[in-house]
């Protein structure tokens, strides 16, 4: 029998994929003729399910239903030249080419097939060819016909790429064309482009950040698949608080499992997938402010703010900037008067490998 968990990174999975409401909540909002919104900004930390979020929301609109709609859906890959990728993509749906007398994409063979390249050229060279203007009346076709673009773009950073990109998103939003955008990165990355002058638009659009996975649903999910009892299937679930490549990677574990193996003899190689896959990026990616209120957490399951506070001593003065940050960028949680470390065993790898 196949596993029916998976552990890749920026695979959605088949037969383990659980819903959150943040999936809804998009895929709600752009079912209707006129959506209120155009642009969303999916973050979270590493293994938390943004990208599974952006391939169910370009699958939703890729099925047959959304087709009819007039839904075209535009995967666009952030390292390359993003307005060639359009116009190349558009040209293929058969826009950009009704005037033969104009300046036209042309696509190669390789973008057709296996190569990978994609291009885009002047009949005539004509050096006052632009491609923002060439993707903006191919936009106009497009609007012409009737039909809706969605551009999906994973993992964005502050790229020359992306702010081309968005500078031009920015002018089609003015204009109403019916161009919809839905992005991932990481909070720190996301924040970046935020902040490029002239991108007020990107900066304002709604942030919408992953959510724990729902116990329940986890447990729920652990009993179909690995065939477990209830309490069998809450304490896995408990394991994993919610993280999404947690609840991947036991789920792989359980189902590898000998017969005499237990729930807490995984335990370990849990760790040691998360700490390998996940943490070492994680904490690399820190700054030495983050790291410093990170290793204060590792004793206990929550702190008081006031315990926090008198463990900073003289940075104290800064704990509200730190801990907002690590919480908008998904590693810290918040109840109240306490905060707590959001990802399953993260202190013991502190512990163990940073301190």
């Amino acid at each position: 029998m196949q596993n029916p968990f998976t552990t890749t990174f920026s695979k959605t999975p088949e037969y383990t994929y659980i819903a959150t409401r943040k999936t809804d909540e998009i895929l709600e909002n752009f079912s209707y003729e006129n959506p209120s919104e155009s642009v969303y900004k999916i973050t979270g930390v590493r293994g938390s399910g943004k990208t599974v979020i952006l391939a169910k929301i370009e699958e939703e609109f890729r099925d047959e239903k959304n087709q009819k709609k007039g839904w075209l859906v535009l995967d666009l890959n952030s390292t390359r030249d993003m307005l060639g990728q359009i116009a190349a993509m558009l040209h293929k749906e058969g826009f950009g080419e009704s005037d033969v007398k104009s300046r036209s994409v042309t696509v190669s063979a390789s973008v057709l097939g296996n190569g990978g390249g994609i291009g885009y050229s002047s009949e005539k060279e004509d050096p006052f060819f632009d491609i923002g203007v060439e993707v903006e009346s191919m936009i106009q076709q497009v609007q012409k016909a009737g039909k809706k673009i969605l551009i999906g773009i994973d993992e964005v950073s502050k790229t020359q790429e992306m702010i081309k990109f968005t500078s031009e998103y920015g002018r089609w939003l003015r204009a109403k064309y019916p161009v919809y955008l839905v992005c991932t990165g990481l909070f720190e990355n996301i924040q970046e482009v935020s902040n490029v002058k002239n991108l007020t638009f990107f900066r304002r659009a709604t942030t919408i950040k992953t959510e724990p996975l729902n116990m329940v649903r986890m447990s729920e999910m652990y009993k179909k698949q690995l065939h477990v009892d209830a309490d069998e299937a809450r304490r896995m679930a408990k394991c994993t608080k919610g993280y999404a490549y947690a609840f991947q990677e036991l789920g792989v574990l359980y189902f590898k499992k000998r017969e005499f193996e237990t729930l807490e003899d995984l335990i370990p190689d849990l760790k040691t997938e998360l700490f390998t896959y996940s943490y070492e990026k994680i904490w690399e990616e820190m700054t030495e402010t983050d790291r410093f209120l990170l290793s204060l957490l590792v004793e206990k399951e929550e702190y008081k703010r006031e315990e926090v506070l008198d463990l900073m001593g003289d940075r104290a003065g800064n704990y509200s900037m730190y801990r907002d940050r690590l919480i908008k960028r998904g590693i810290l949680e918040s109840r109240q008067a306490y905060i707590s470390l959001a990802l399953p065993y993260f202190a013991d790898y502190i512990k163990e490998y940073c301190l």
